[in-house]
């Protein structure tokens, strides 16, 4: 199985300098700073999965879920507002034509949300009323839509699917439209502003409504073929293994600078405390090994024939968890050894450490099957 690079490699120096550069400020300030954005824009990173037709890059999946790992190497934060922001611009592949021309066609657009169903749509002859709520929306403050999921309502009544369920539908609504909630308030990932936004009476165009099925693809290439699902396991994966690679990154650099330096550790301790090392190395190594093989897999699949066999994909769901667990688990077993500088917040490596274990939250990756 092929050994994957270190995602340093993926990135220019001068890049990583900018972004962490401001990764203190962004926390301080609860969103990207005006550096980070820049970069962000300059290389279309919120526009890697807009269609090729929208004028987006429409990255295919190994090389997107690589660049995702790489930039949450470089700052938690601002990985994660990529991935999640970049995540929604995907949804271009089901709206409307009409529509999604007039929504990616700013340079700067950045799609937040939530997938959680915690709105009303009511319809009406030209489109749907919007009302709701909802939280945990990364990167609201930079934000040129929202995306939201809707119970849909006719006559104040929801409308069945034919299975009894709640019709739910997703919309995108211009930001303006939306009103902010500061609502962010957790030990980790201060930079992201994944504040709550709200929605009182909003008119949306029926065009700006669509559902995440196979059948209603608007563009028919690979990439919006691909399963949402497993899309969504590998990017968050990858981000928490980008974060638990630059923790290590770090640790590394502790360890060596108490081995010249301290008088207190025996010979013994040395030995453990570098065997421990390189075992956490090796262990992230061979799982970032299995993911990507399995992310490739299930890619090179859906390149040669439109249905991907469950294995494949089942193959994508397991090792994203593994990866996933594993982020968390070495951040913690070398966390002991880094000392107080570890436990103060003004520091990286503490940043690091609160940014991984907030993203490790997130309930899609908490079990391993």
């Amino acid at each position: 199985m092929k050994n994957q690079q270190h995602p340093s490699n993926l990135l220019k120096p001068e890049w990583v300098k900018a972004i962490r550069a401001e990764a203190f400020a962004a926390e301080e300030a609860g969103m990207l700073q005006a550096g980070q954005l820049q970069l962000i824009y300059e290389q279309q990173w919120f526009k890697m999965l807009v269609p090729k037709a929208y004028g987006g890059l429409e990255l295919d999946l190994p090389a997107q879920i690589r660049l995702e790992e790489a930039l949450s190497w470089a700052d938690g934060s601002l990985g994660w507002v990529v991935t999640l922001c970049a995540g929604a611009c995907w949804f271009g592949g089901f709206i409307d034509i009409d529509a999604s021309q007039q929504i990616f066609n700013n340079p700067k657009v950045c799609l937040a949300g939530s997938g959680a169903s915690t709105g009303t749509a009511d319809k009406v002859d030209d489109g749907y009323i919007l009302n709701g709520h909802w939280r945990y929306a990364s990167g609201v403050k930079h934000a040129t839509h929202f995306t939201t999921n809707c119970v849909i309502q006719e006559d104040g009544k929801p409308i069945l699917n034919a299975d009894g369920s709640p019709l739910i539908l997703s919309f995108v609504v211009d930001a303006n439209q939306a009103n902010l909630v500061p609502a962010w308030k957790y030990v980790g990932m201060m930079g992201t502003g994944s504040h709550a936004f709200t929605l009182e009476n909003v008119h949306v165009p029926a065009n700006r409504s669509f559902r995440i099925i196979p059948e209603a693809t608007v563009v028919d290439t690979p990439l919006y073929r691909y399963p949402f699902l497993q899309l969504a396991e590998a990017t968050l994966a990858a981000n928490m293994s980008g974060m638990a690679l630059h923790f290590v990154d770090l640790c590394e650099l502790i360890f060596e600078q108490k081995l010249r330096e301290s008088t207190r550790m025996t010979e013994a301790n040395k030995v453990t405390l570098m065997e421990d090392l390189q075992a956490v190395k090796d262990d992230i190594q061979n799982l970032r090994n299995e993911f990507y093989y399995a992310v490739d897999a299930s890619w090179y699949a859906a390149l040669a024939e439109r249905e991907i066999p469950v294995d494949l994909l089942n193959g994508v769901s397991h090792t994203s968890r593994l990866l996933a667990r594993a982020a968390r688990e070495s951040v913690d077993q070398l966390y002991p050894y880094c000392g107080l500088q570890a436990a103060a917040p003004n520091t990286e490596i503490n940043q690091v450490w609160r940014d991984l274990h907030t993203a490790s939250q997130h309930a899609l990756l908490t079990f391993v099957d």
